[in-house]
């Protein structure tokens, strides 16, 4: 079977909610990632064959198909085209998956997977206000009023008898790693730093706004939880956020054609789908999954990337799958990092493939629990 490899990856520095990327609007945002994976790589962009773009808010500043606009913006030629795709959390995950798929058909060479998400110019919610997405029939099909990823959430932390103490001490040590490793300089070699203009001048946006440097169980356990009686909080959940990211995903004959250096090989991509209803524990069983299609077993497996969505999401894949904590999120995740929706998965992605290589490690798995009861598992040989 035709190989696919990555070539380049990279991501912005995460900004909170009416931070310091509030004055980028998401177009020039995505563009930024499109041309800096494109520089990087070293290859023309004229011979991109096209930018797959996850985003989940597709309306308002990211509403008119923001992958083609954000082609439009970027210094790419306008000679490529480009889709946009929601799969909500996963979006840009799926984005990977739909070039890494494109590459190995041999339909095309080189794609850009990419993904953008600003949420504070375009809120959670935006382009379902005053709809109604799911109808009577499917409602009454499962029984519920609606669907949630909150009670999804605290019925993963019931299932898997996960307390209050639990979740926040998982929420603490990814703000304690985060916060490592930006002092160790991990995240130096994935962020496009860019230029931000703020009241007091302009400042150079390179470290993820939401890590909280100074975190304690006890600011923590101070925090009101979202539910009566339940255990999720804003403190144990992931950051709104504003960023992007980008990643090249080509053809065995693209990198003999250009030259190009490559940074991983792809080795498995699966998606499976679940319960609606309890939602975010699909990515338990999409592991089991995609170990097994890929011969594999959790053992061999050297770092994990599971969504931060809820801190009980990836306490559950742990236990399920029976890994090493130690491997899990190395660098923080999305509570401490922040999670722009659309730009998670090759958010991810980045950090996985360069947190691979910086320790000279060599399999990496990538998942994300996705609104509908989705997943994508995505597997990684670093080079």
């Amino acid at each position: 079977m035709a190989e696919a490899y990555i070539v380049a990856a990279v991501r912005t520095a995460g900004g909170r909610r009416n931070g310091r990327l509030m004055g980028w609007h998401p177009v020039d945002l995505a563009g930024a990632v499109l041309s800096e994976v494109a520089a990087r790589s070293g290859i023309d962009p004229a011979a991109i064959d096209d930018v797959i773009m996850g985003c989940v808010g597709q309306a308002g500043e990211q509403a008119l198909h923001v992958g083609r606009n954000a082609v439009l913006a970027s210094t790419l030629p306008d000679s490529v085209p480009a889709v946009s795709i929601d799969r909500q959390c996963g979006s840009s995950q799926q984005a990977i998956q739909f070039a890494a798929q494109a590459v190995m058909s041999g339909t095309q060479d080189v794609v850009i997977a990419a993904g953008v998400e600003h949420m504070s110019r375009v809120p959670m919610g935006t382009s379902v206000a005053g709809a109604r997405p799911f109808s009577e029939r499917v409602l009454a099909r499962y029984g519920v009023k609606g669907f949630s990823q909150f009670t999804g959430a605290e019925m993963i932390a019931r299932k898997y008898g996960q307390d209050r103490a639990m979740v926040d001490g998982y929420a603490l040590e990814s703000h304690r790693r985060a916060a490592a490793a930006v002092e160790r300089g991990d995240f130096a070699d994935e962020i496009l730093v860019l230029d931000v203009d703020t009241p007091d001048g302009a400042v150079r946006h390179a470290v993820d706004e939401g890590i909280r440097f100074d975190a304690s169980l006890e600011g923590l356990g101070a925090l009101k939880t979202l539910a009566e009686g339940g255990v999720v909080t804003a403190g144990n959940a992931s950051q709104i956020c504003d960023g992007a990211s980008a990643v090249m995903v080509v053809s065995e004959a693209a990198l003999k054609a250009h030259g190009l250096t490559p940074l991983a090989r792809i080795v498995n991509l699966t998606v499976s789908a679940g319960d609606p209803v309890i939602m975010l524990e699909e990515p338990l069983f999409a592991t089991d999954k995609a170990l097994k299609r890929a011969g594999m077993s959790i053992g061999d497996i050297d770092l994990y990337e599971v969504n931060e969505a809820f801190a009980p999401v990836p306490l559950a894949w742990l236990h399920h799958v029976g890994g090493d904590p130690a491997r899990l999120n190395v660098n923080g995740g999305a509570i401490a990092l922040g999670h722009p929706l659309g730009a998670s998965g090759t958010k991810l992605m980045t950090t996985l493939v360069h947190a691979l290589r910086k320790r000279g490690l060599r399999y990496g798995l990538q998942t994300m629990c996705e609104g509908g009861g989705i997943a994508n598992v995505t597997i990684v040989e670093a080079l």
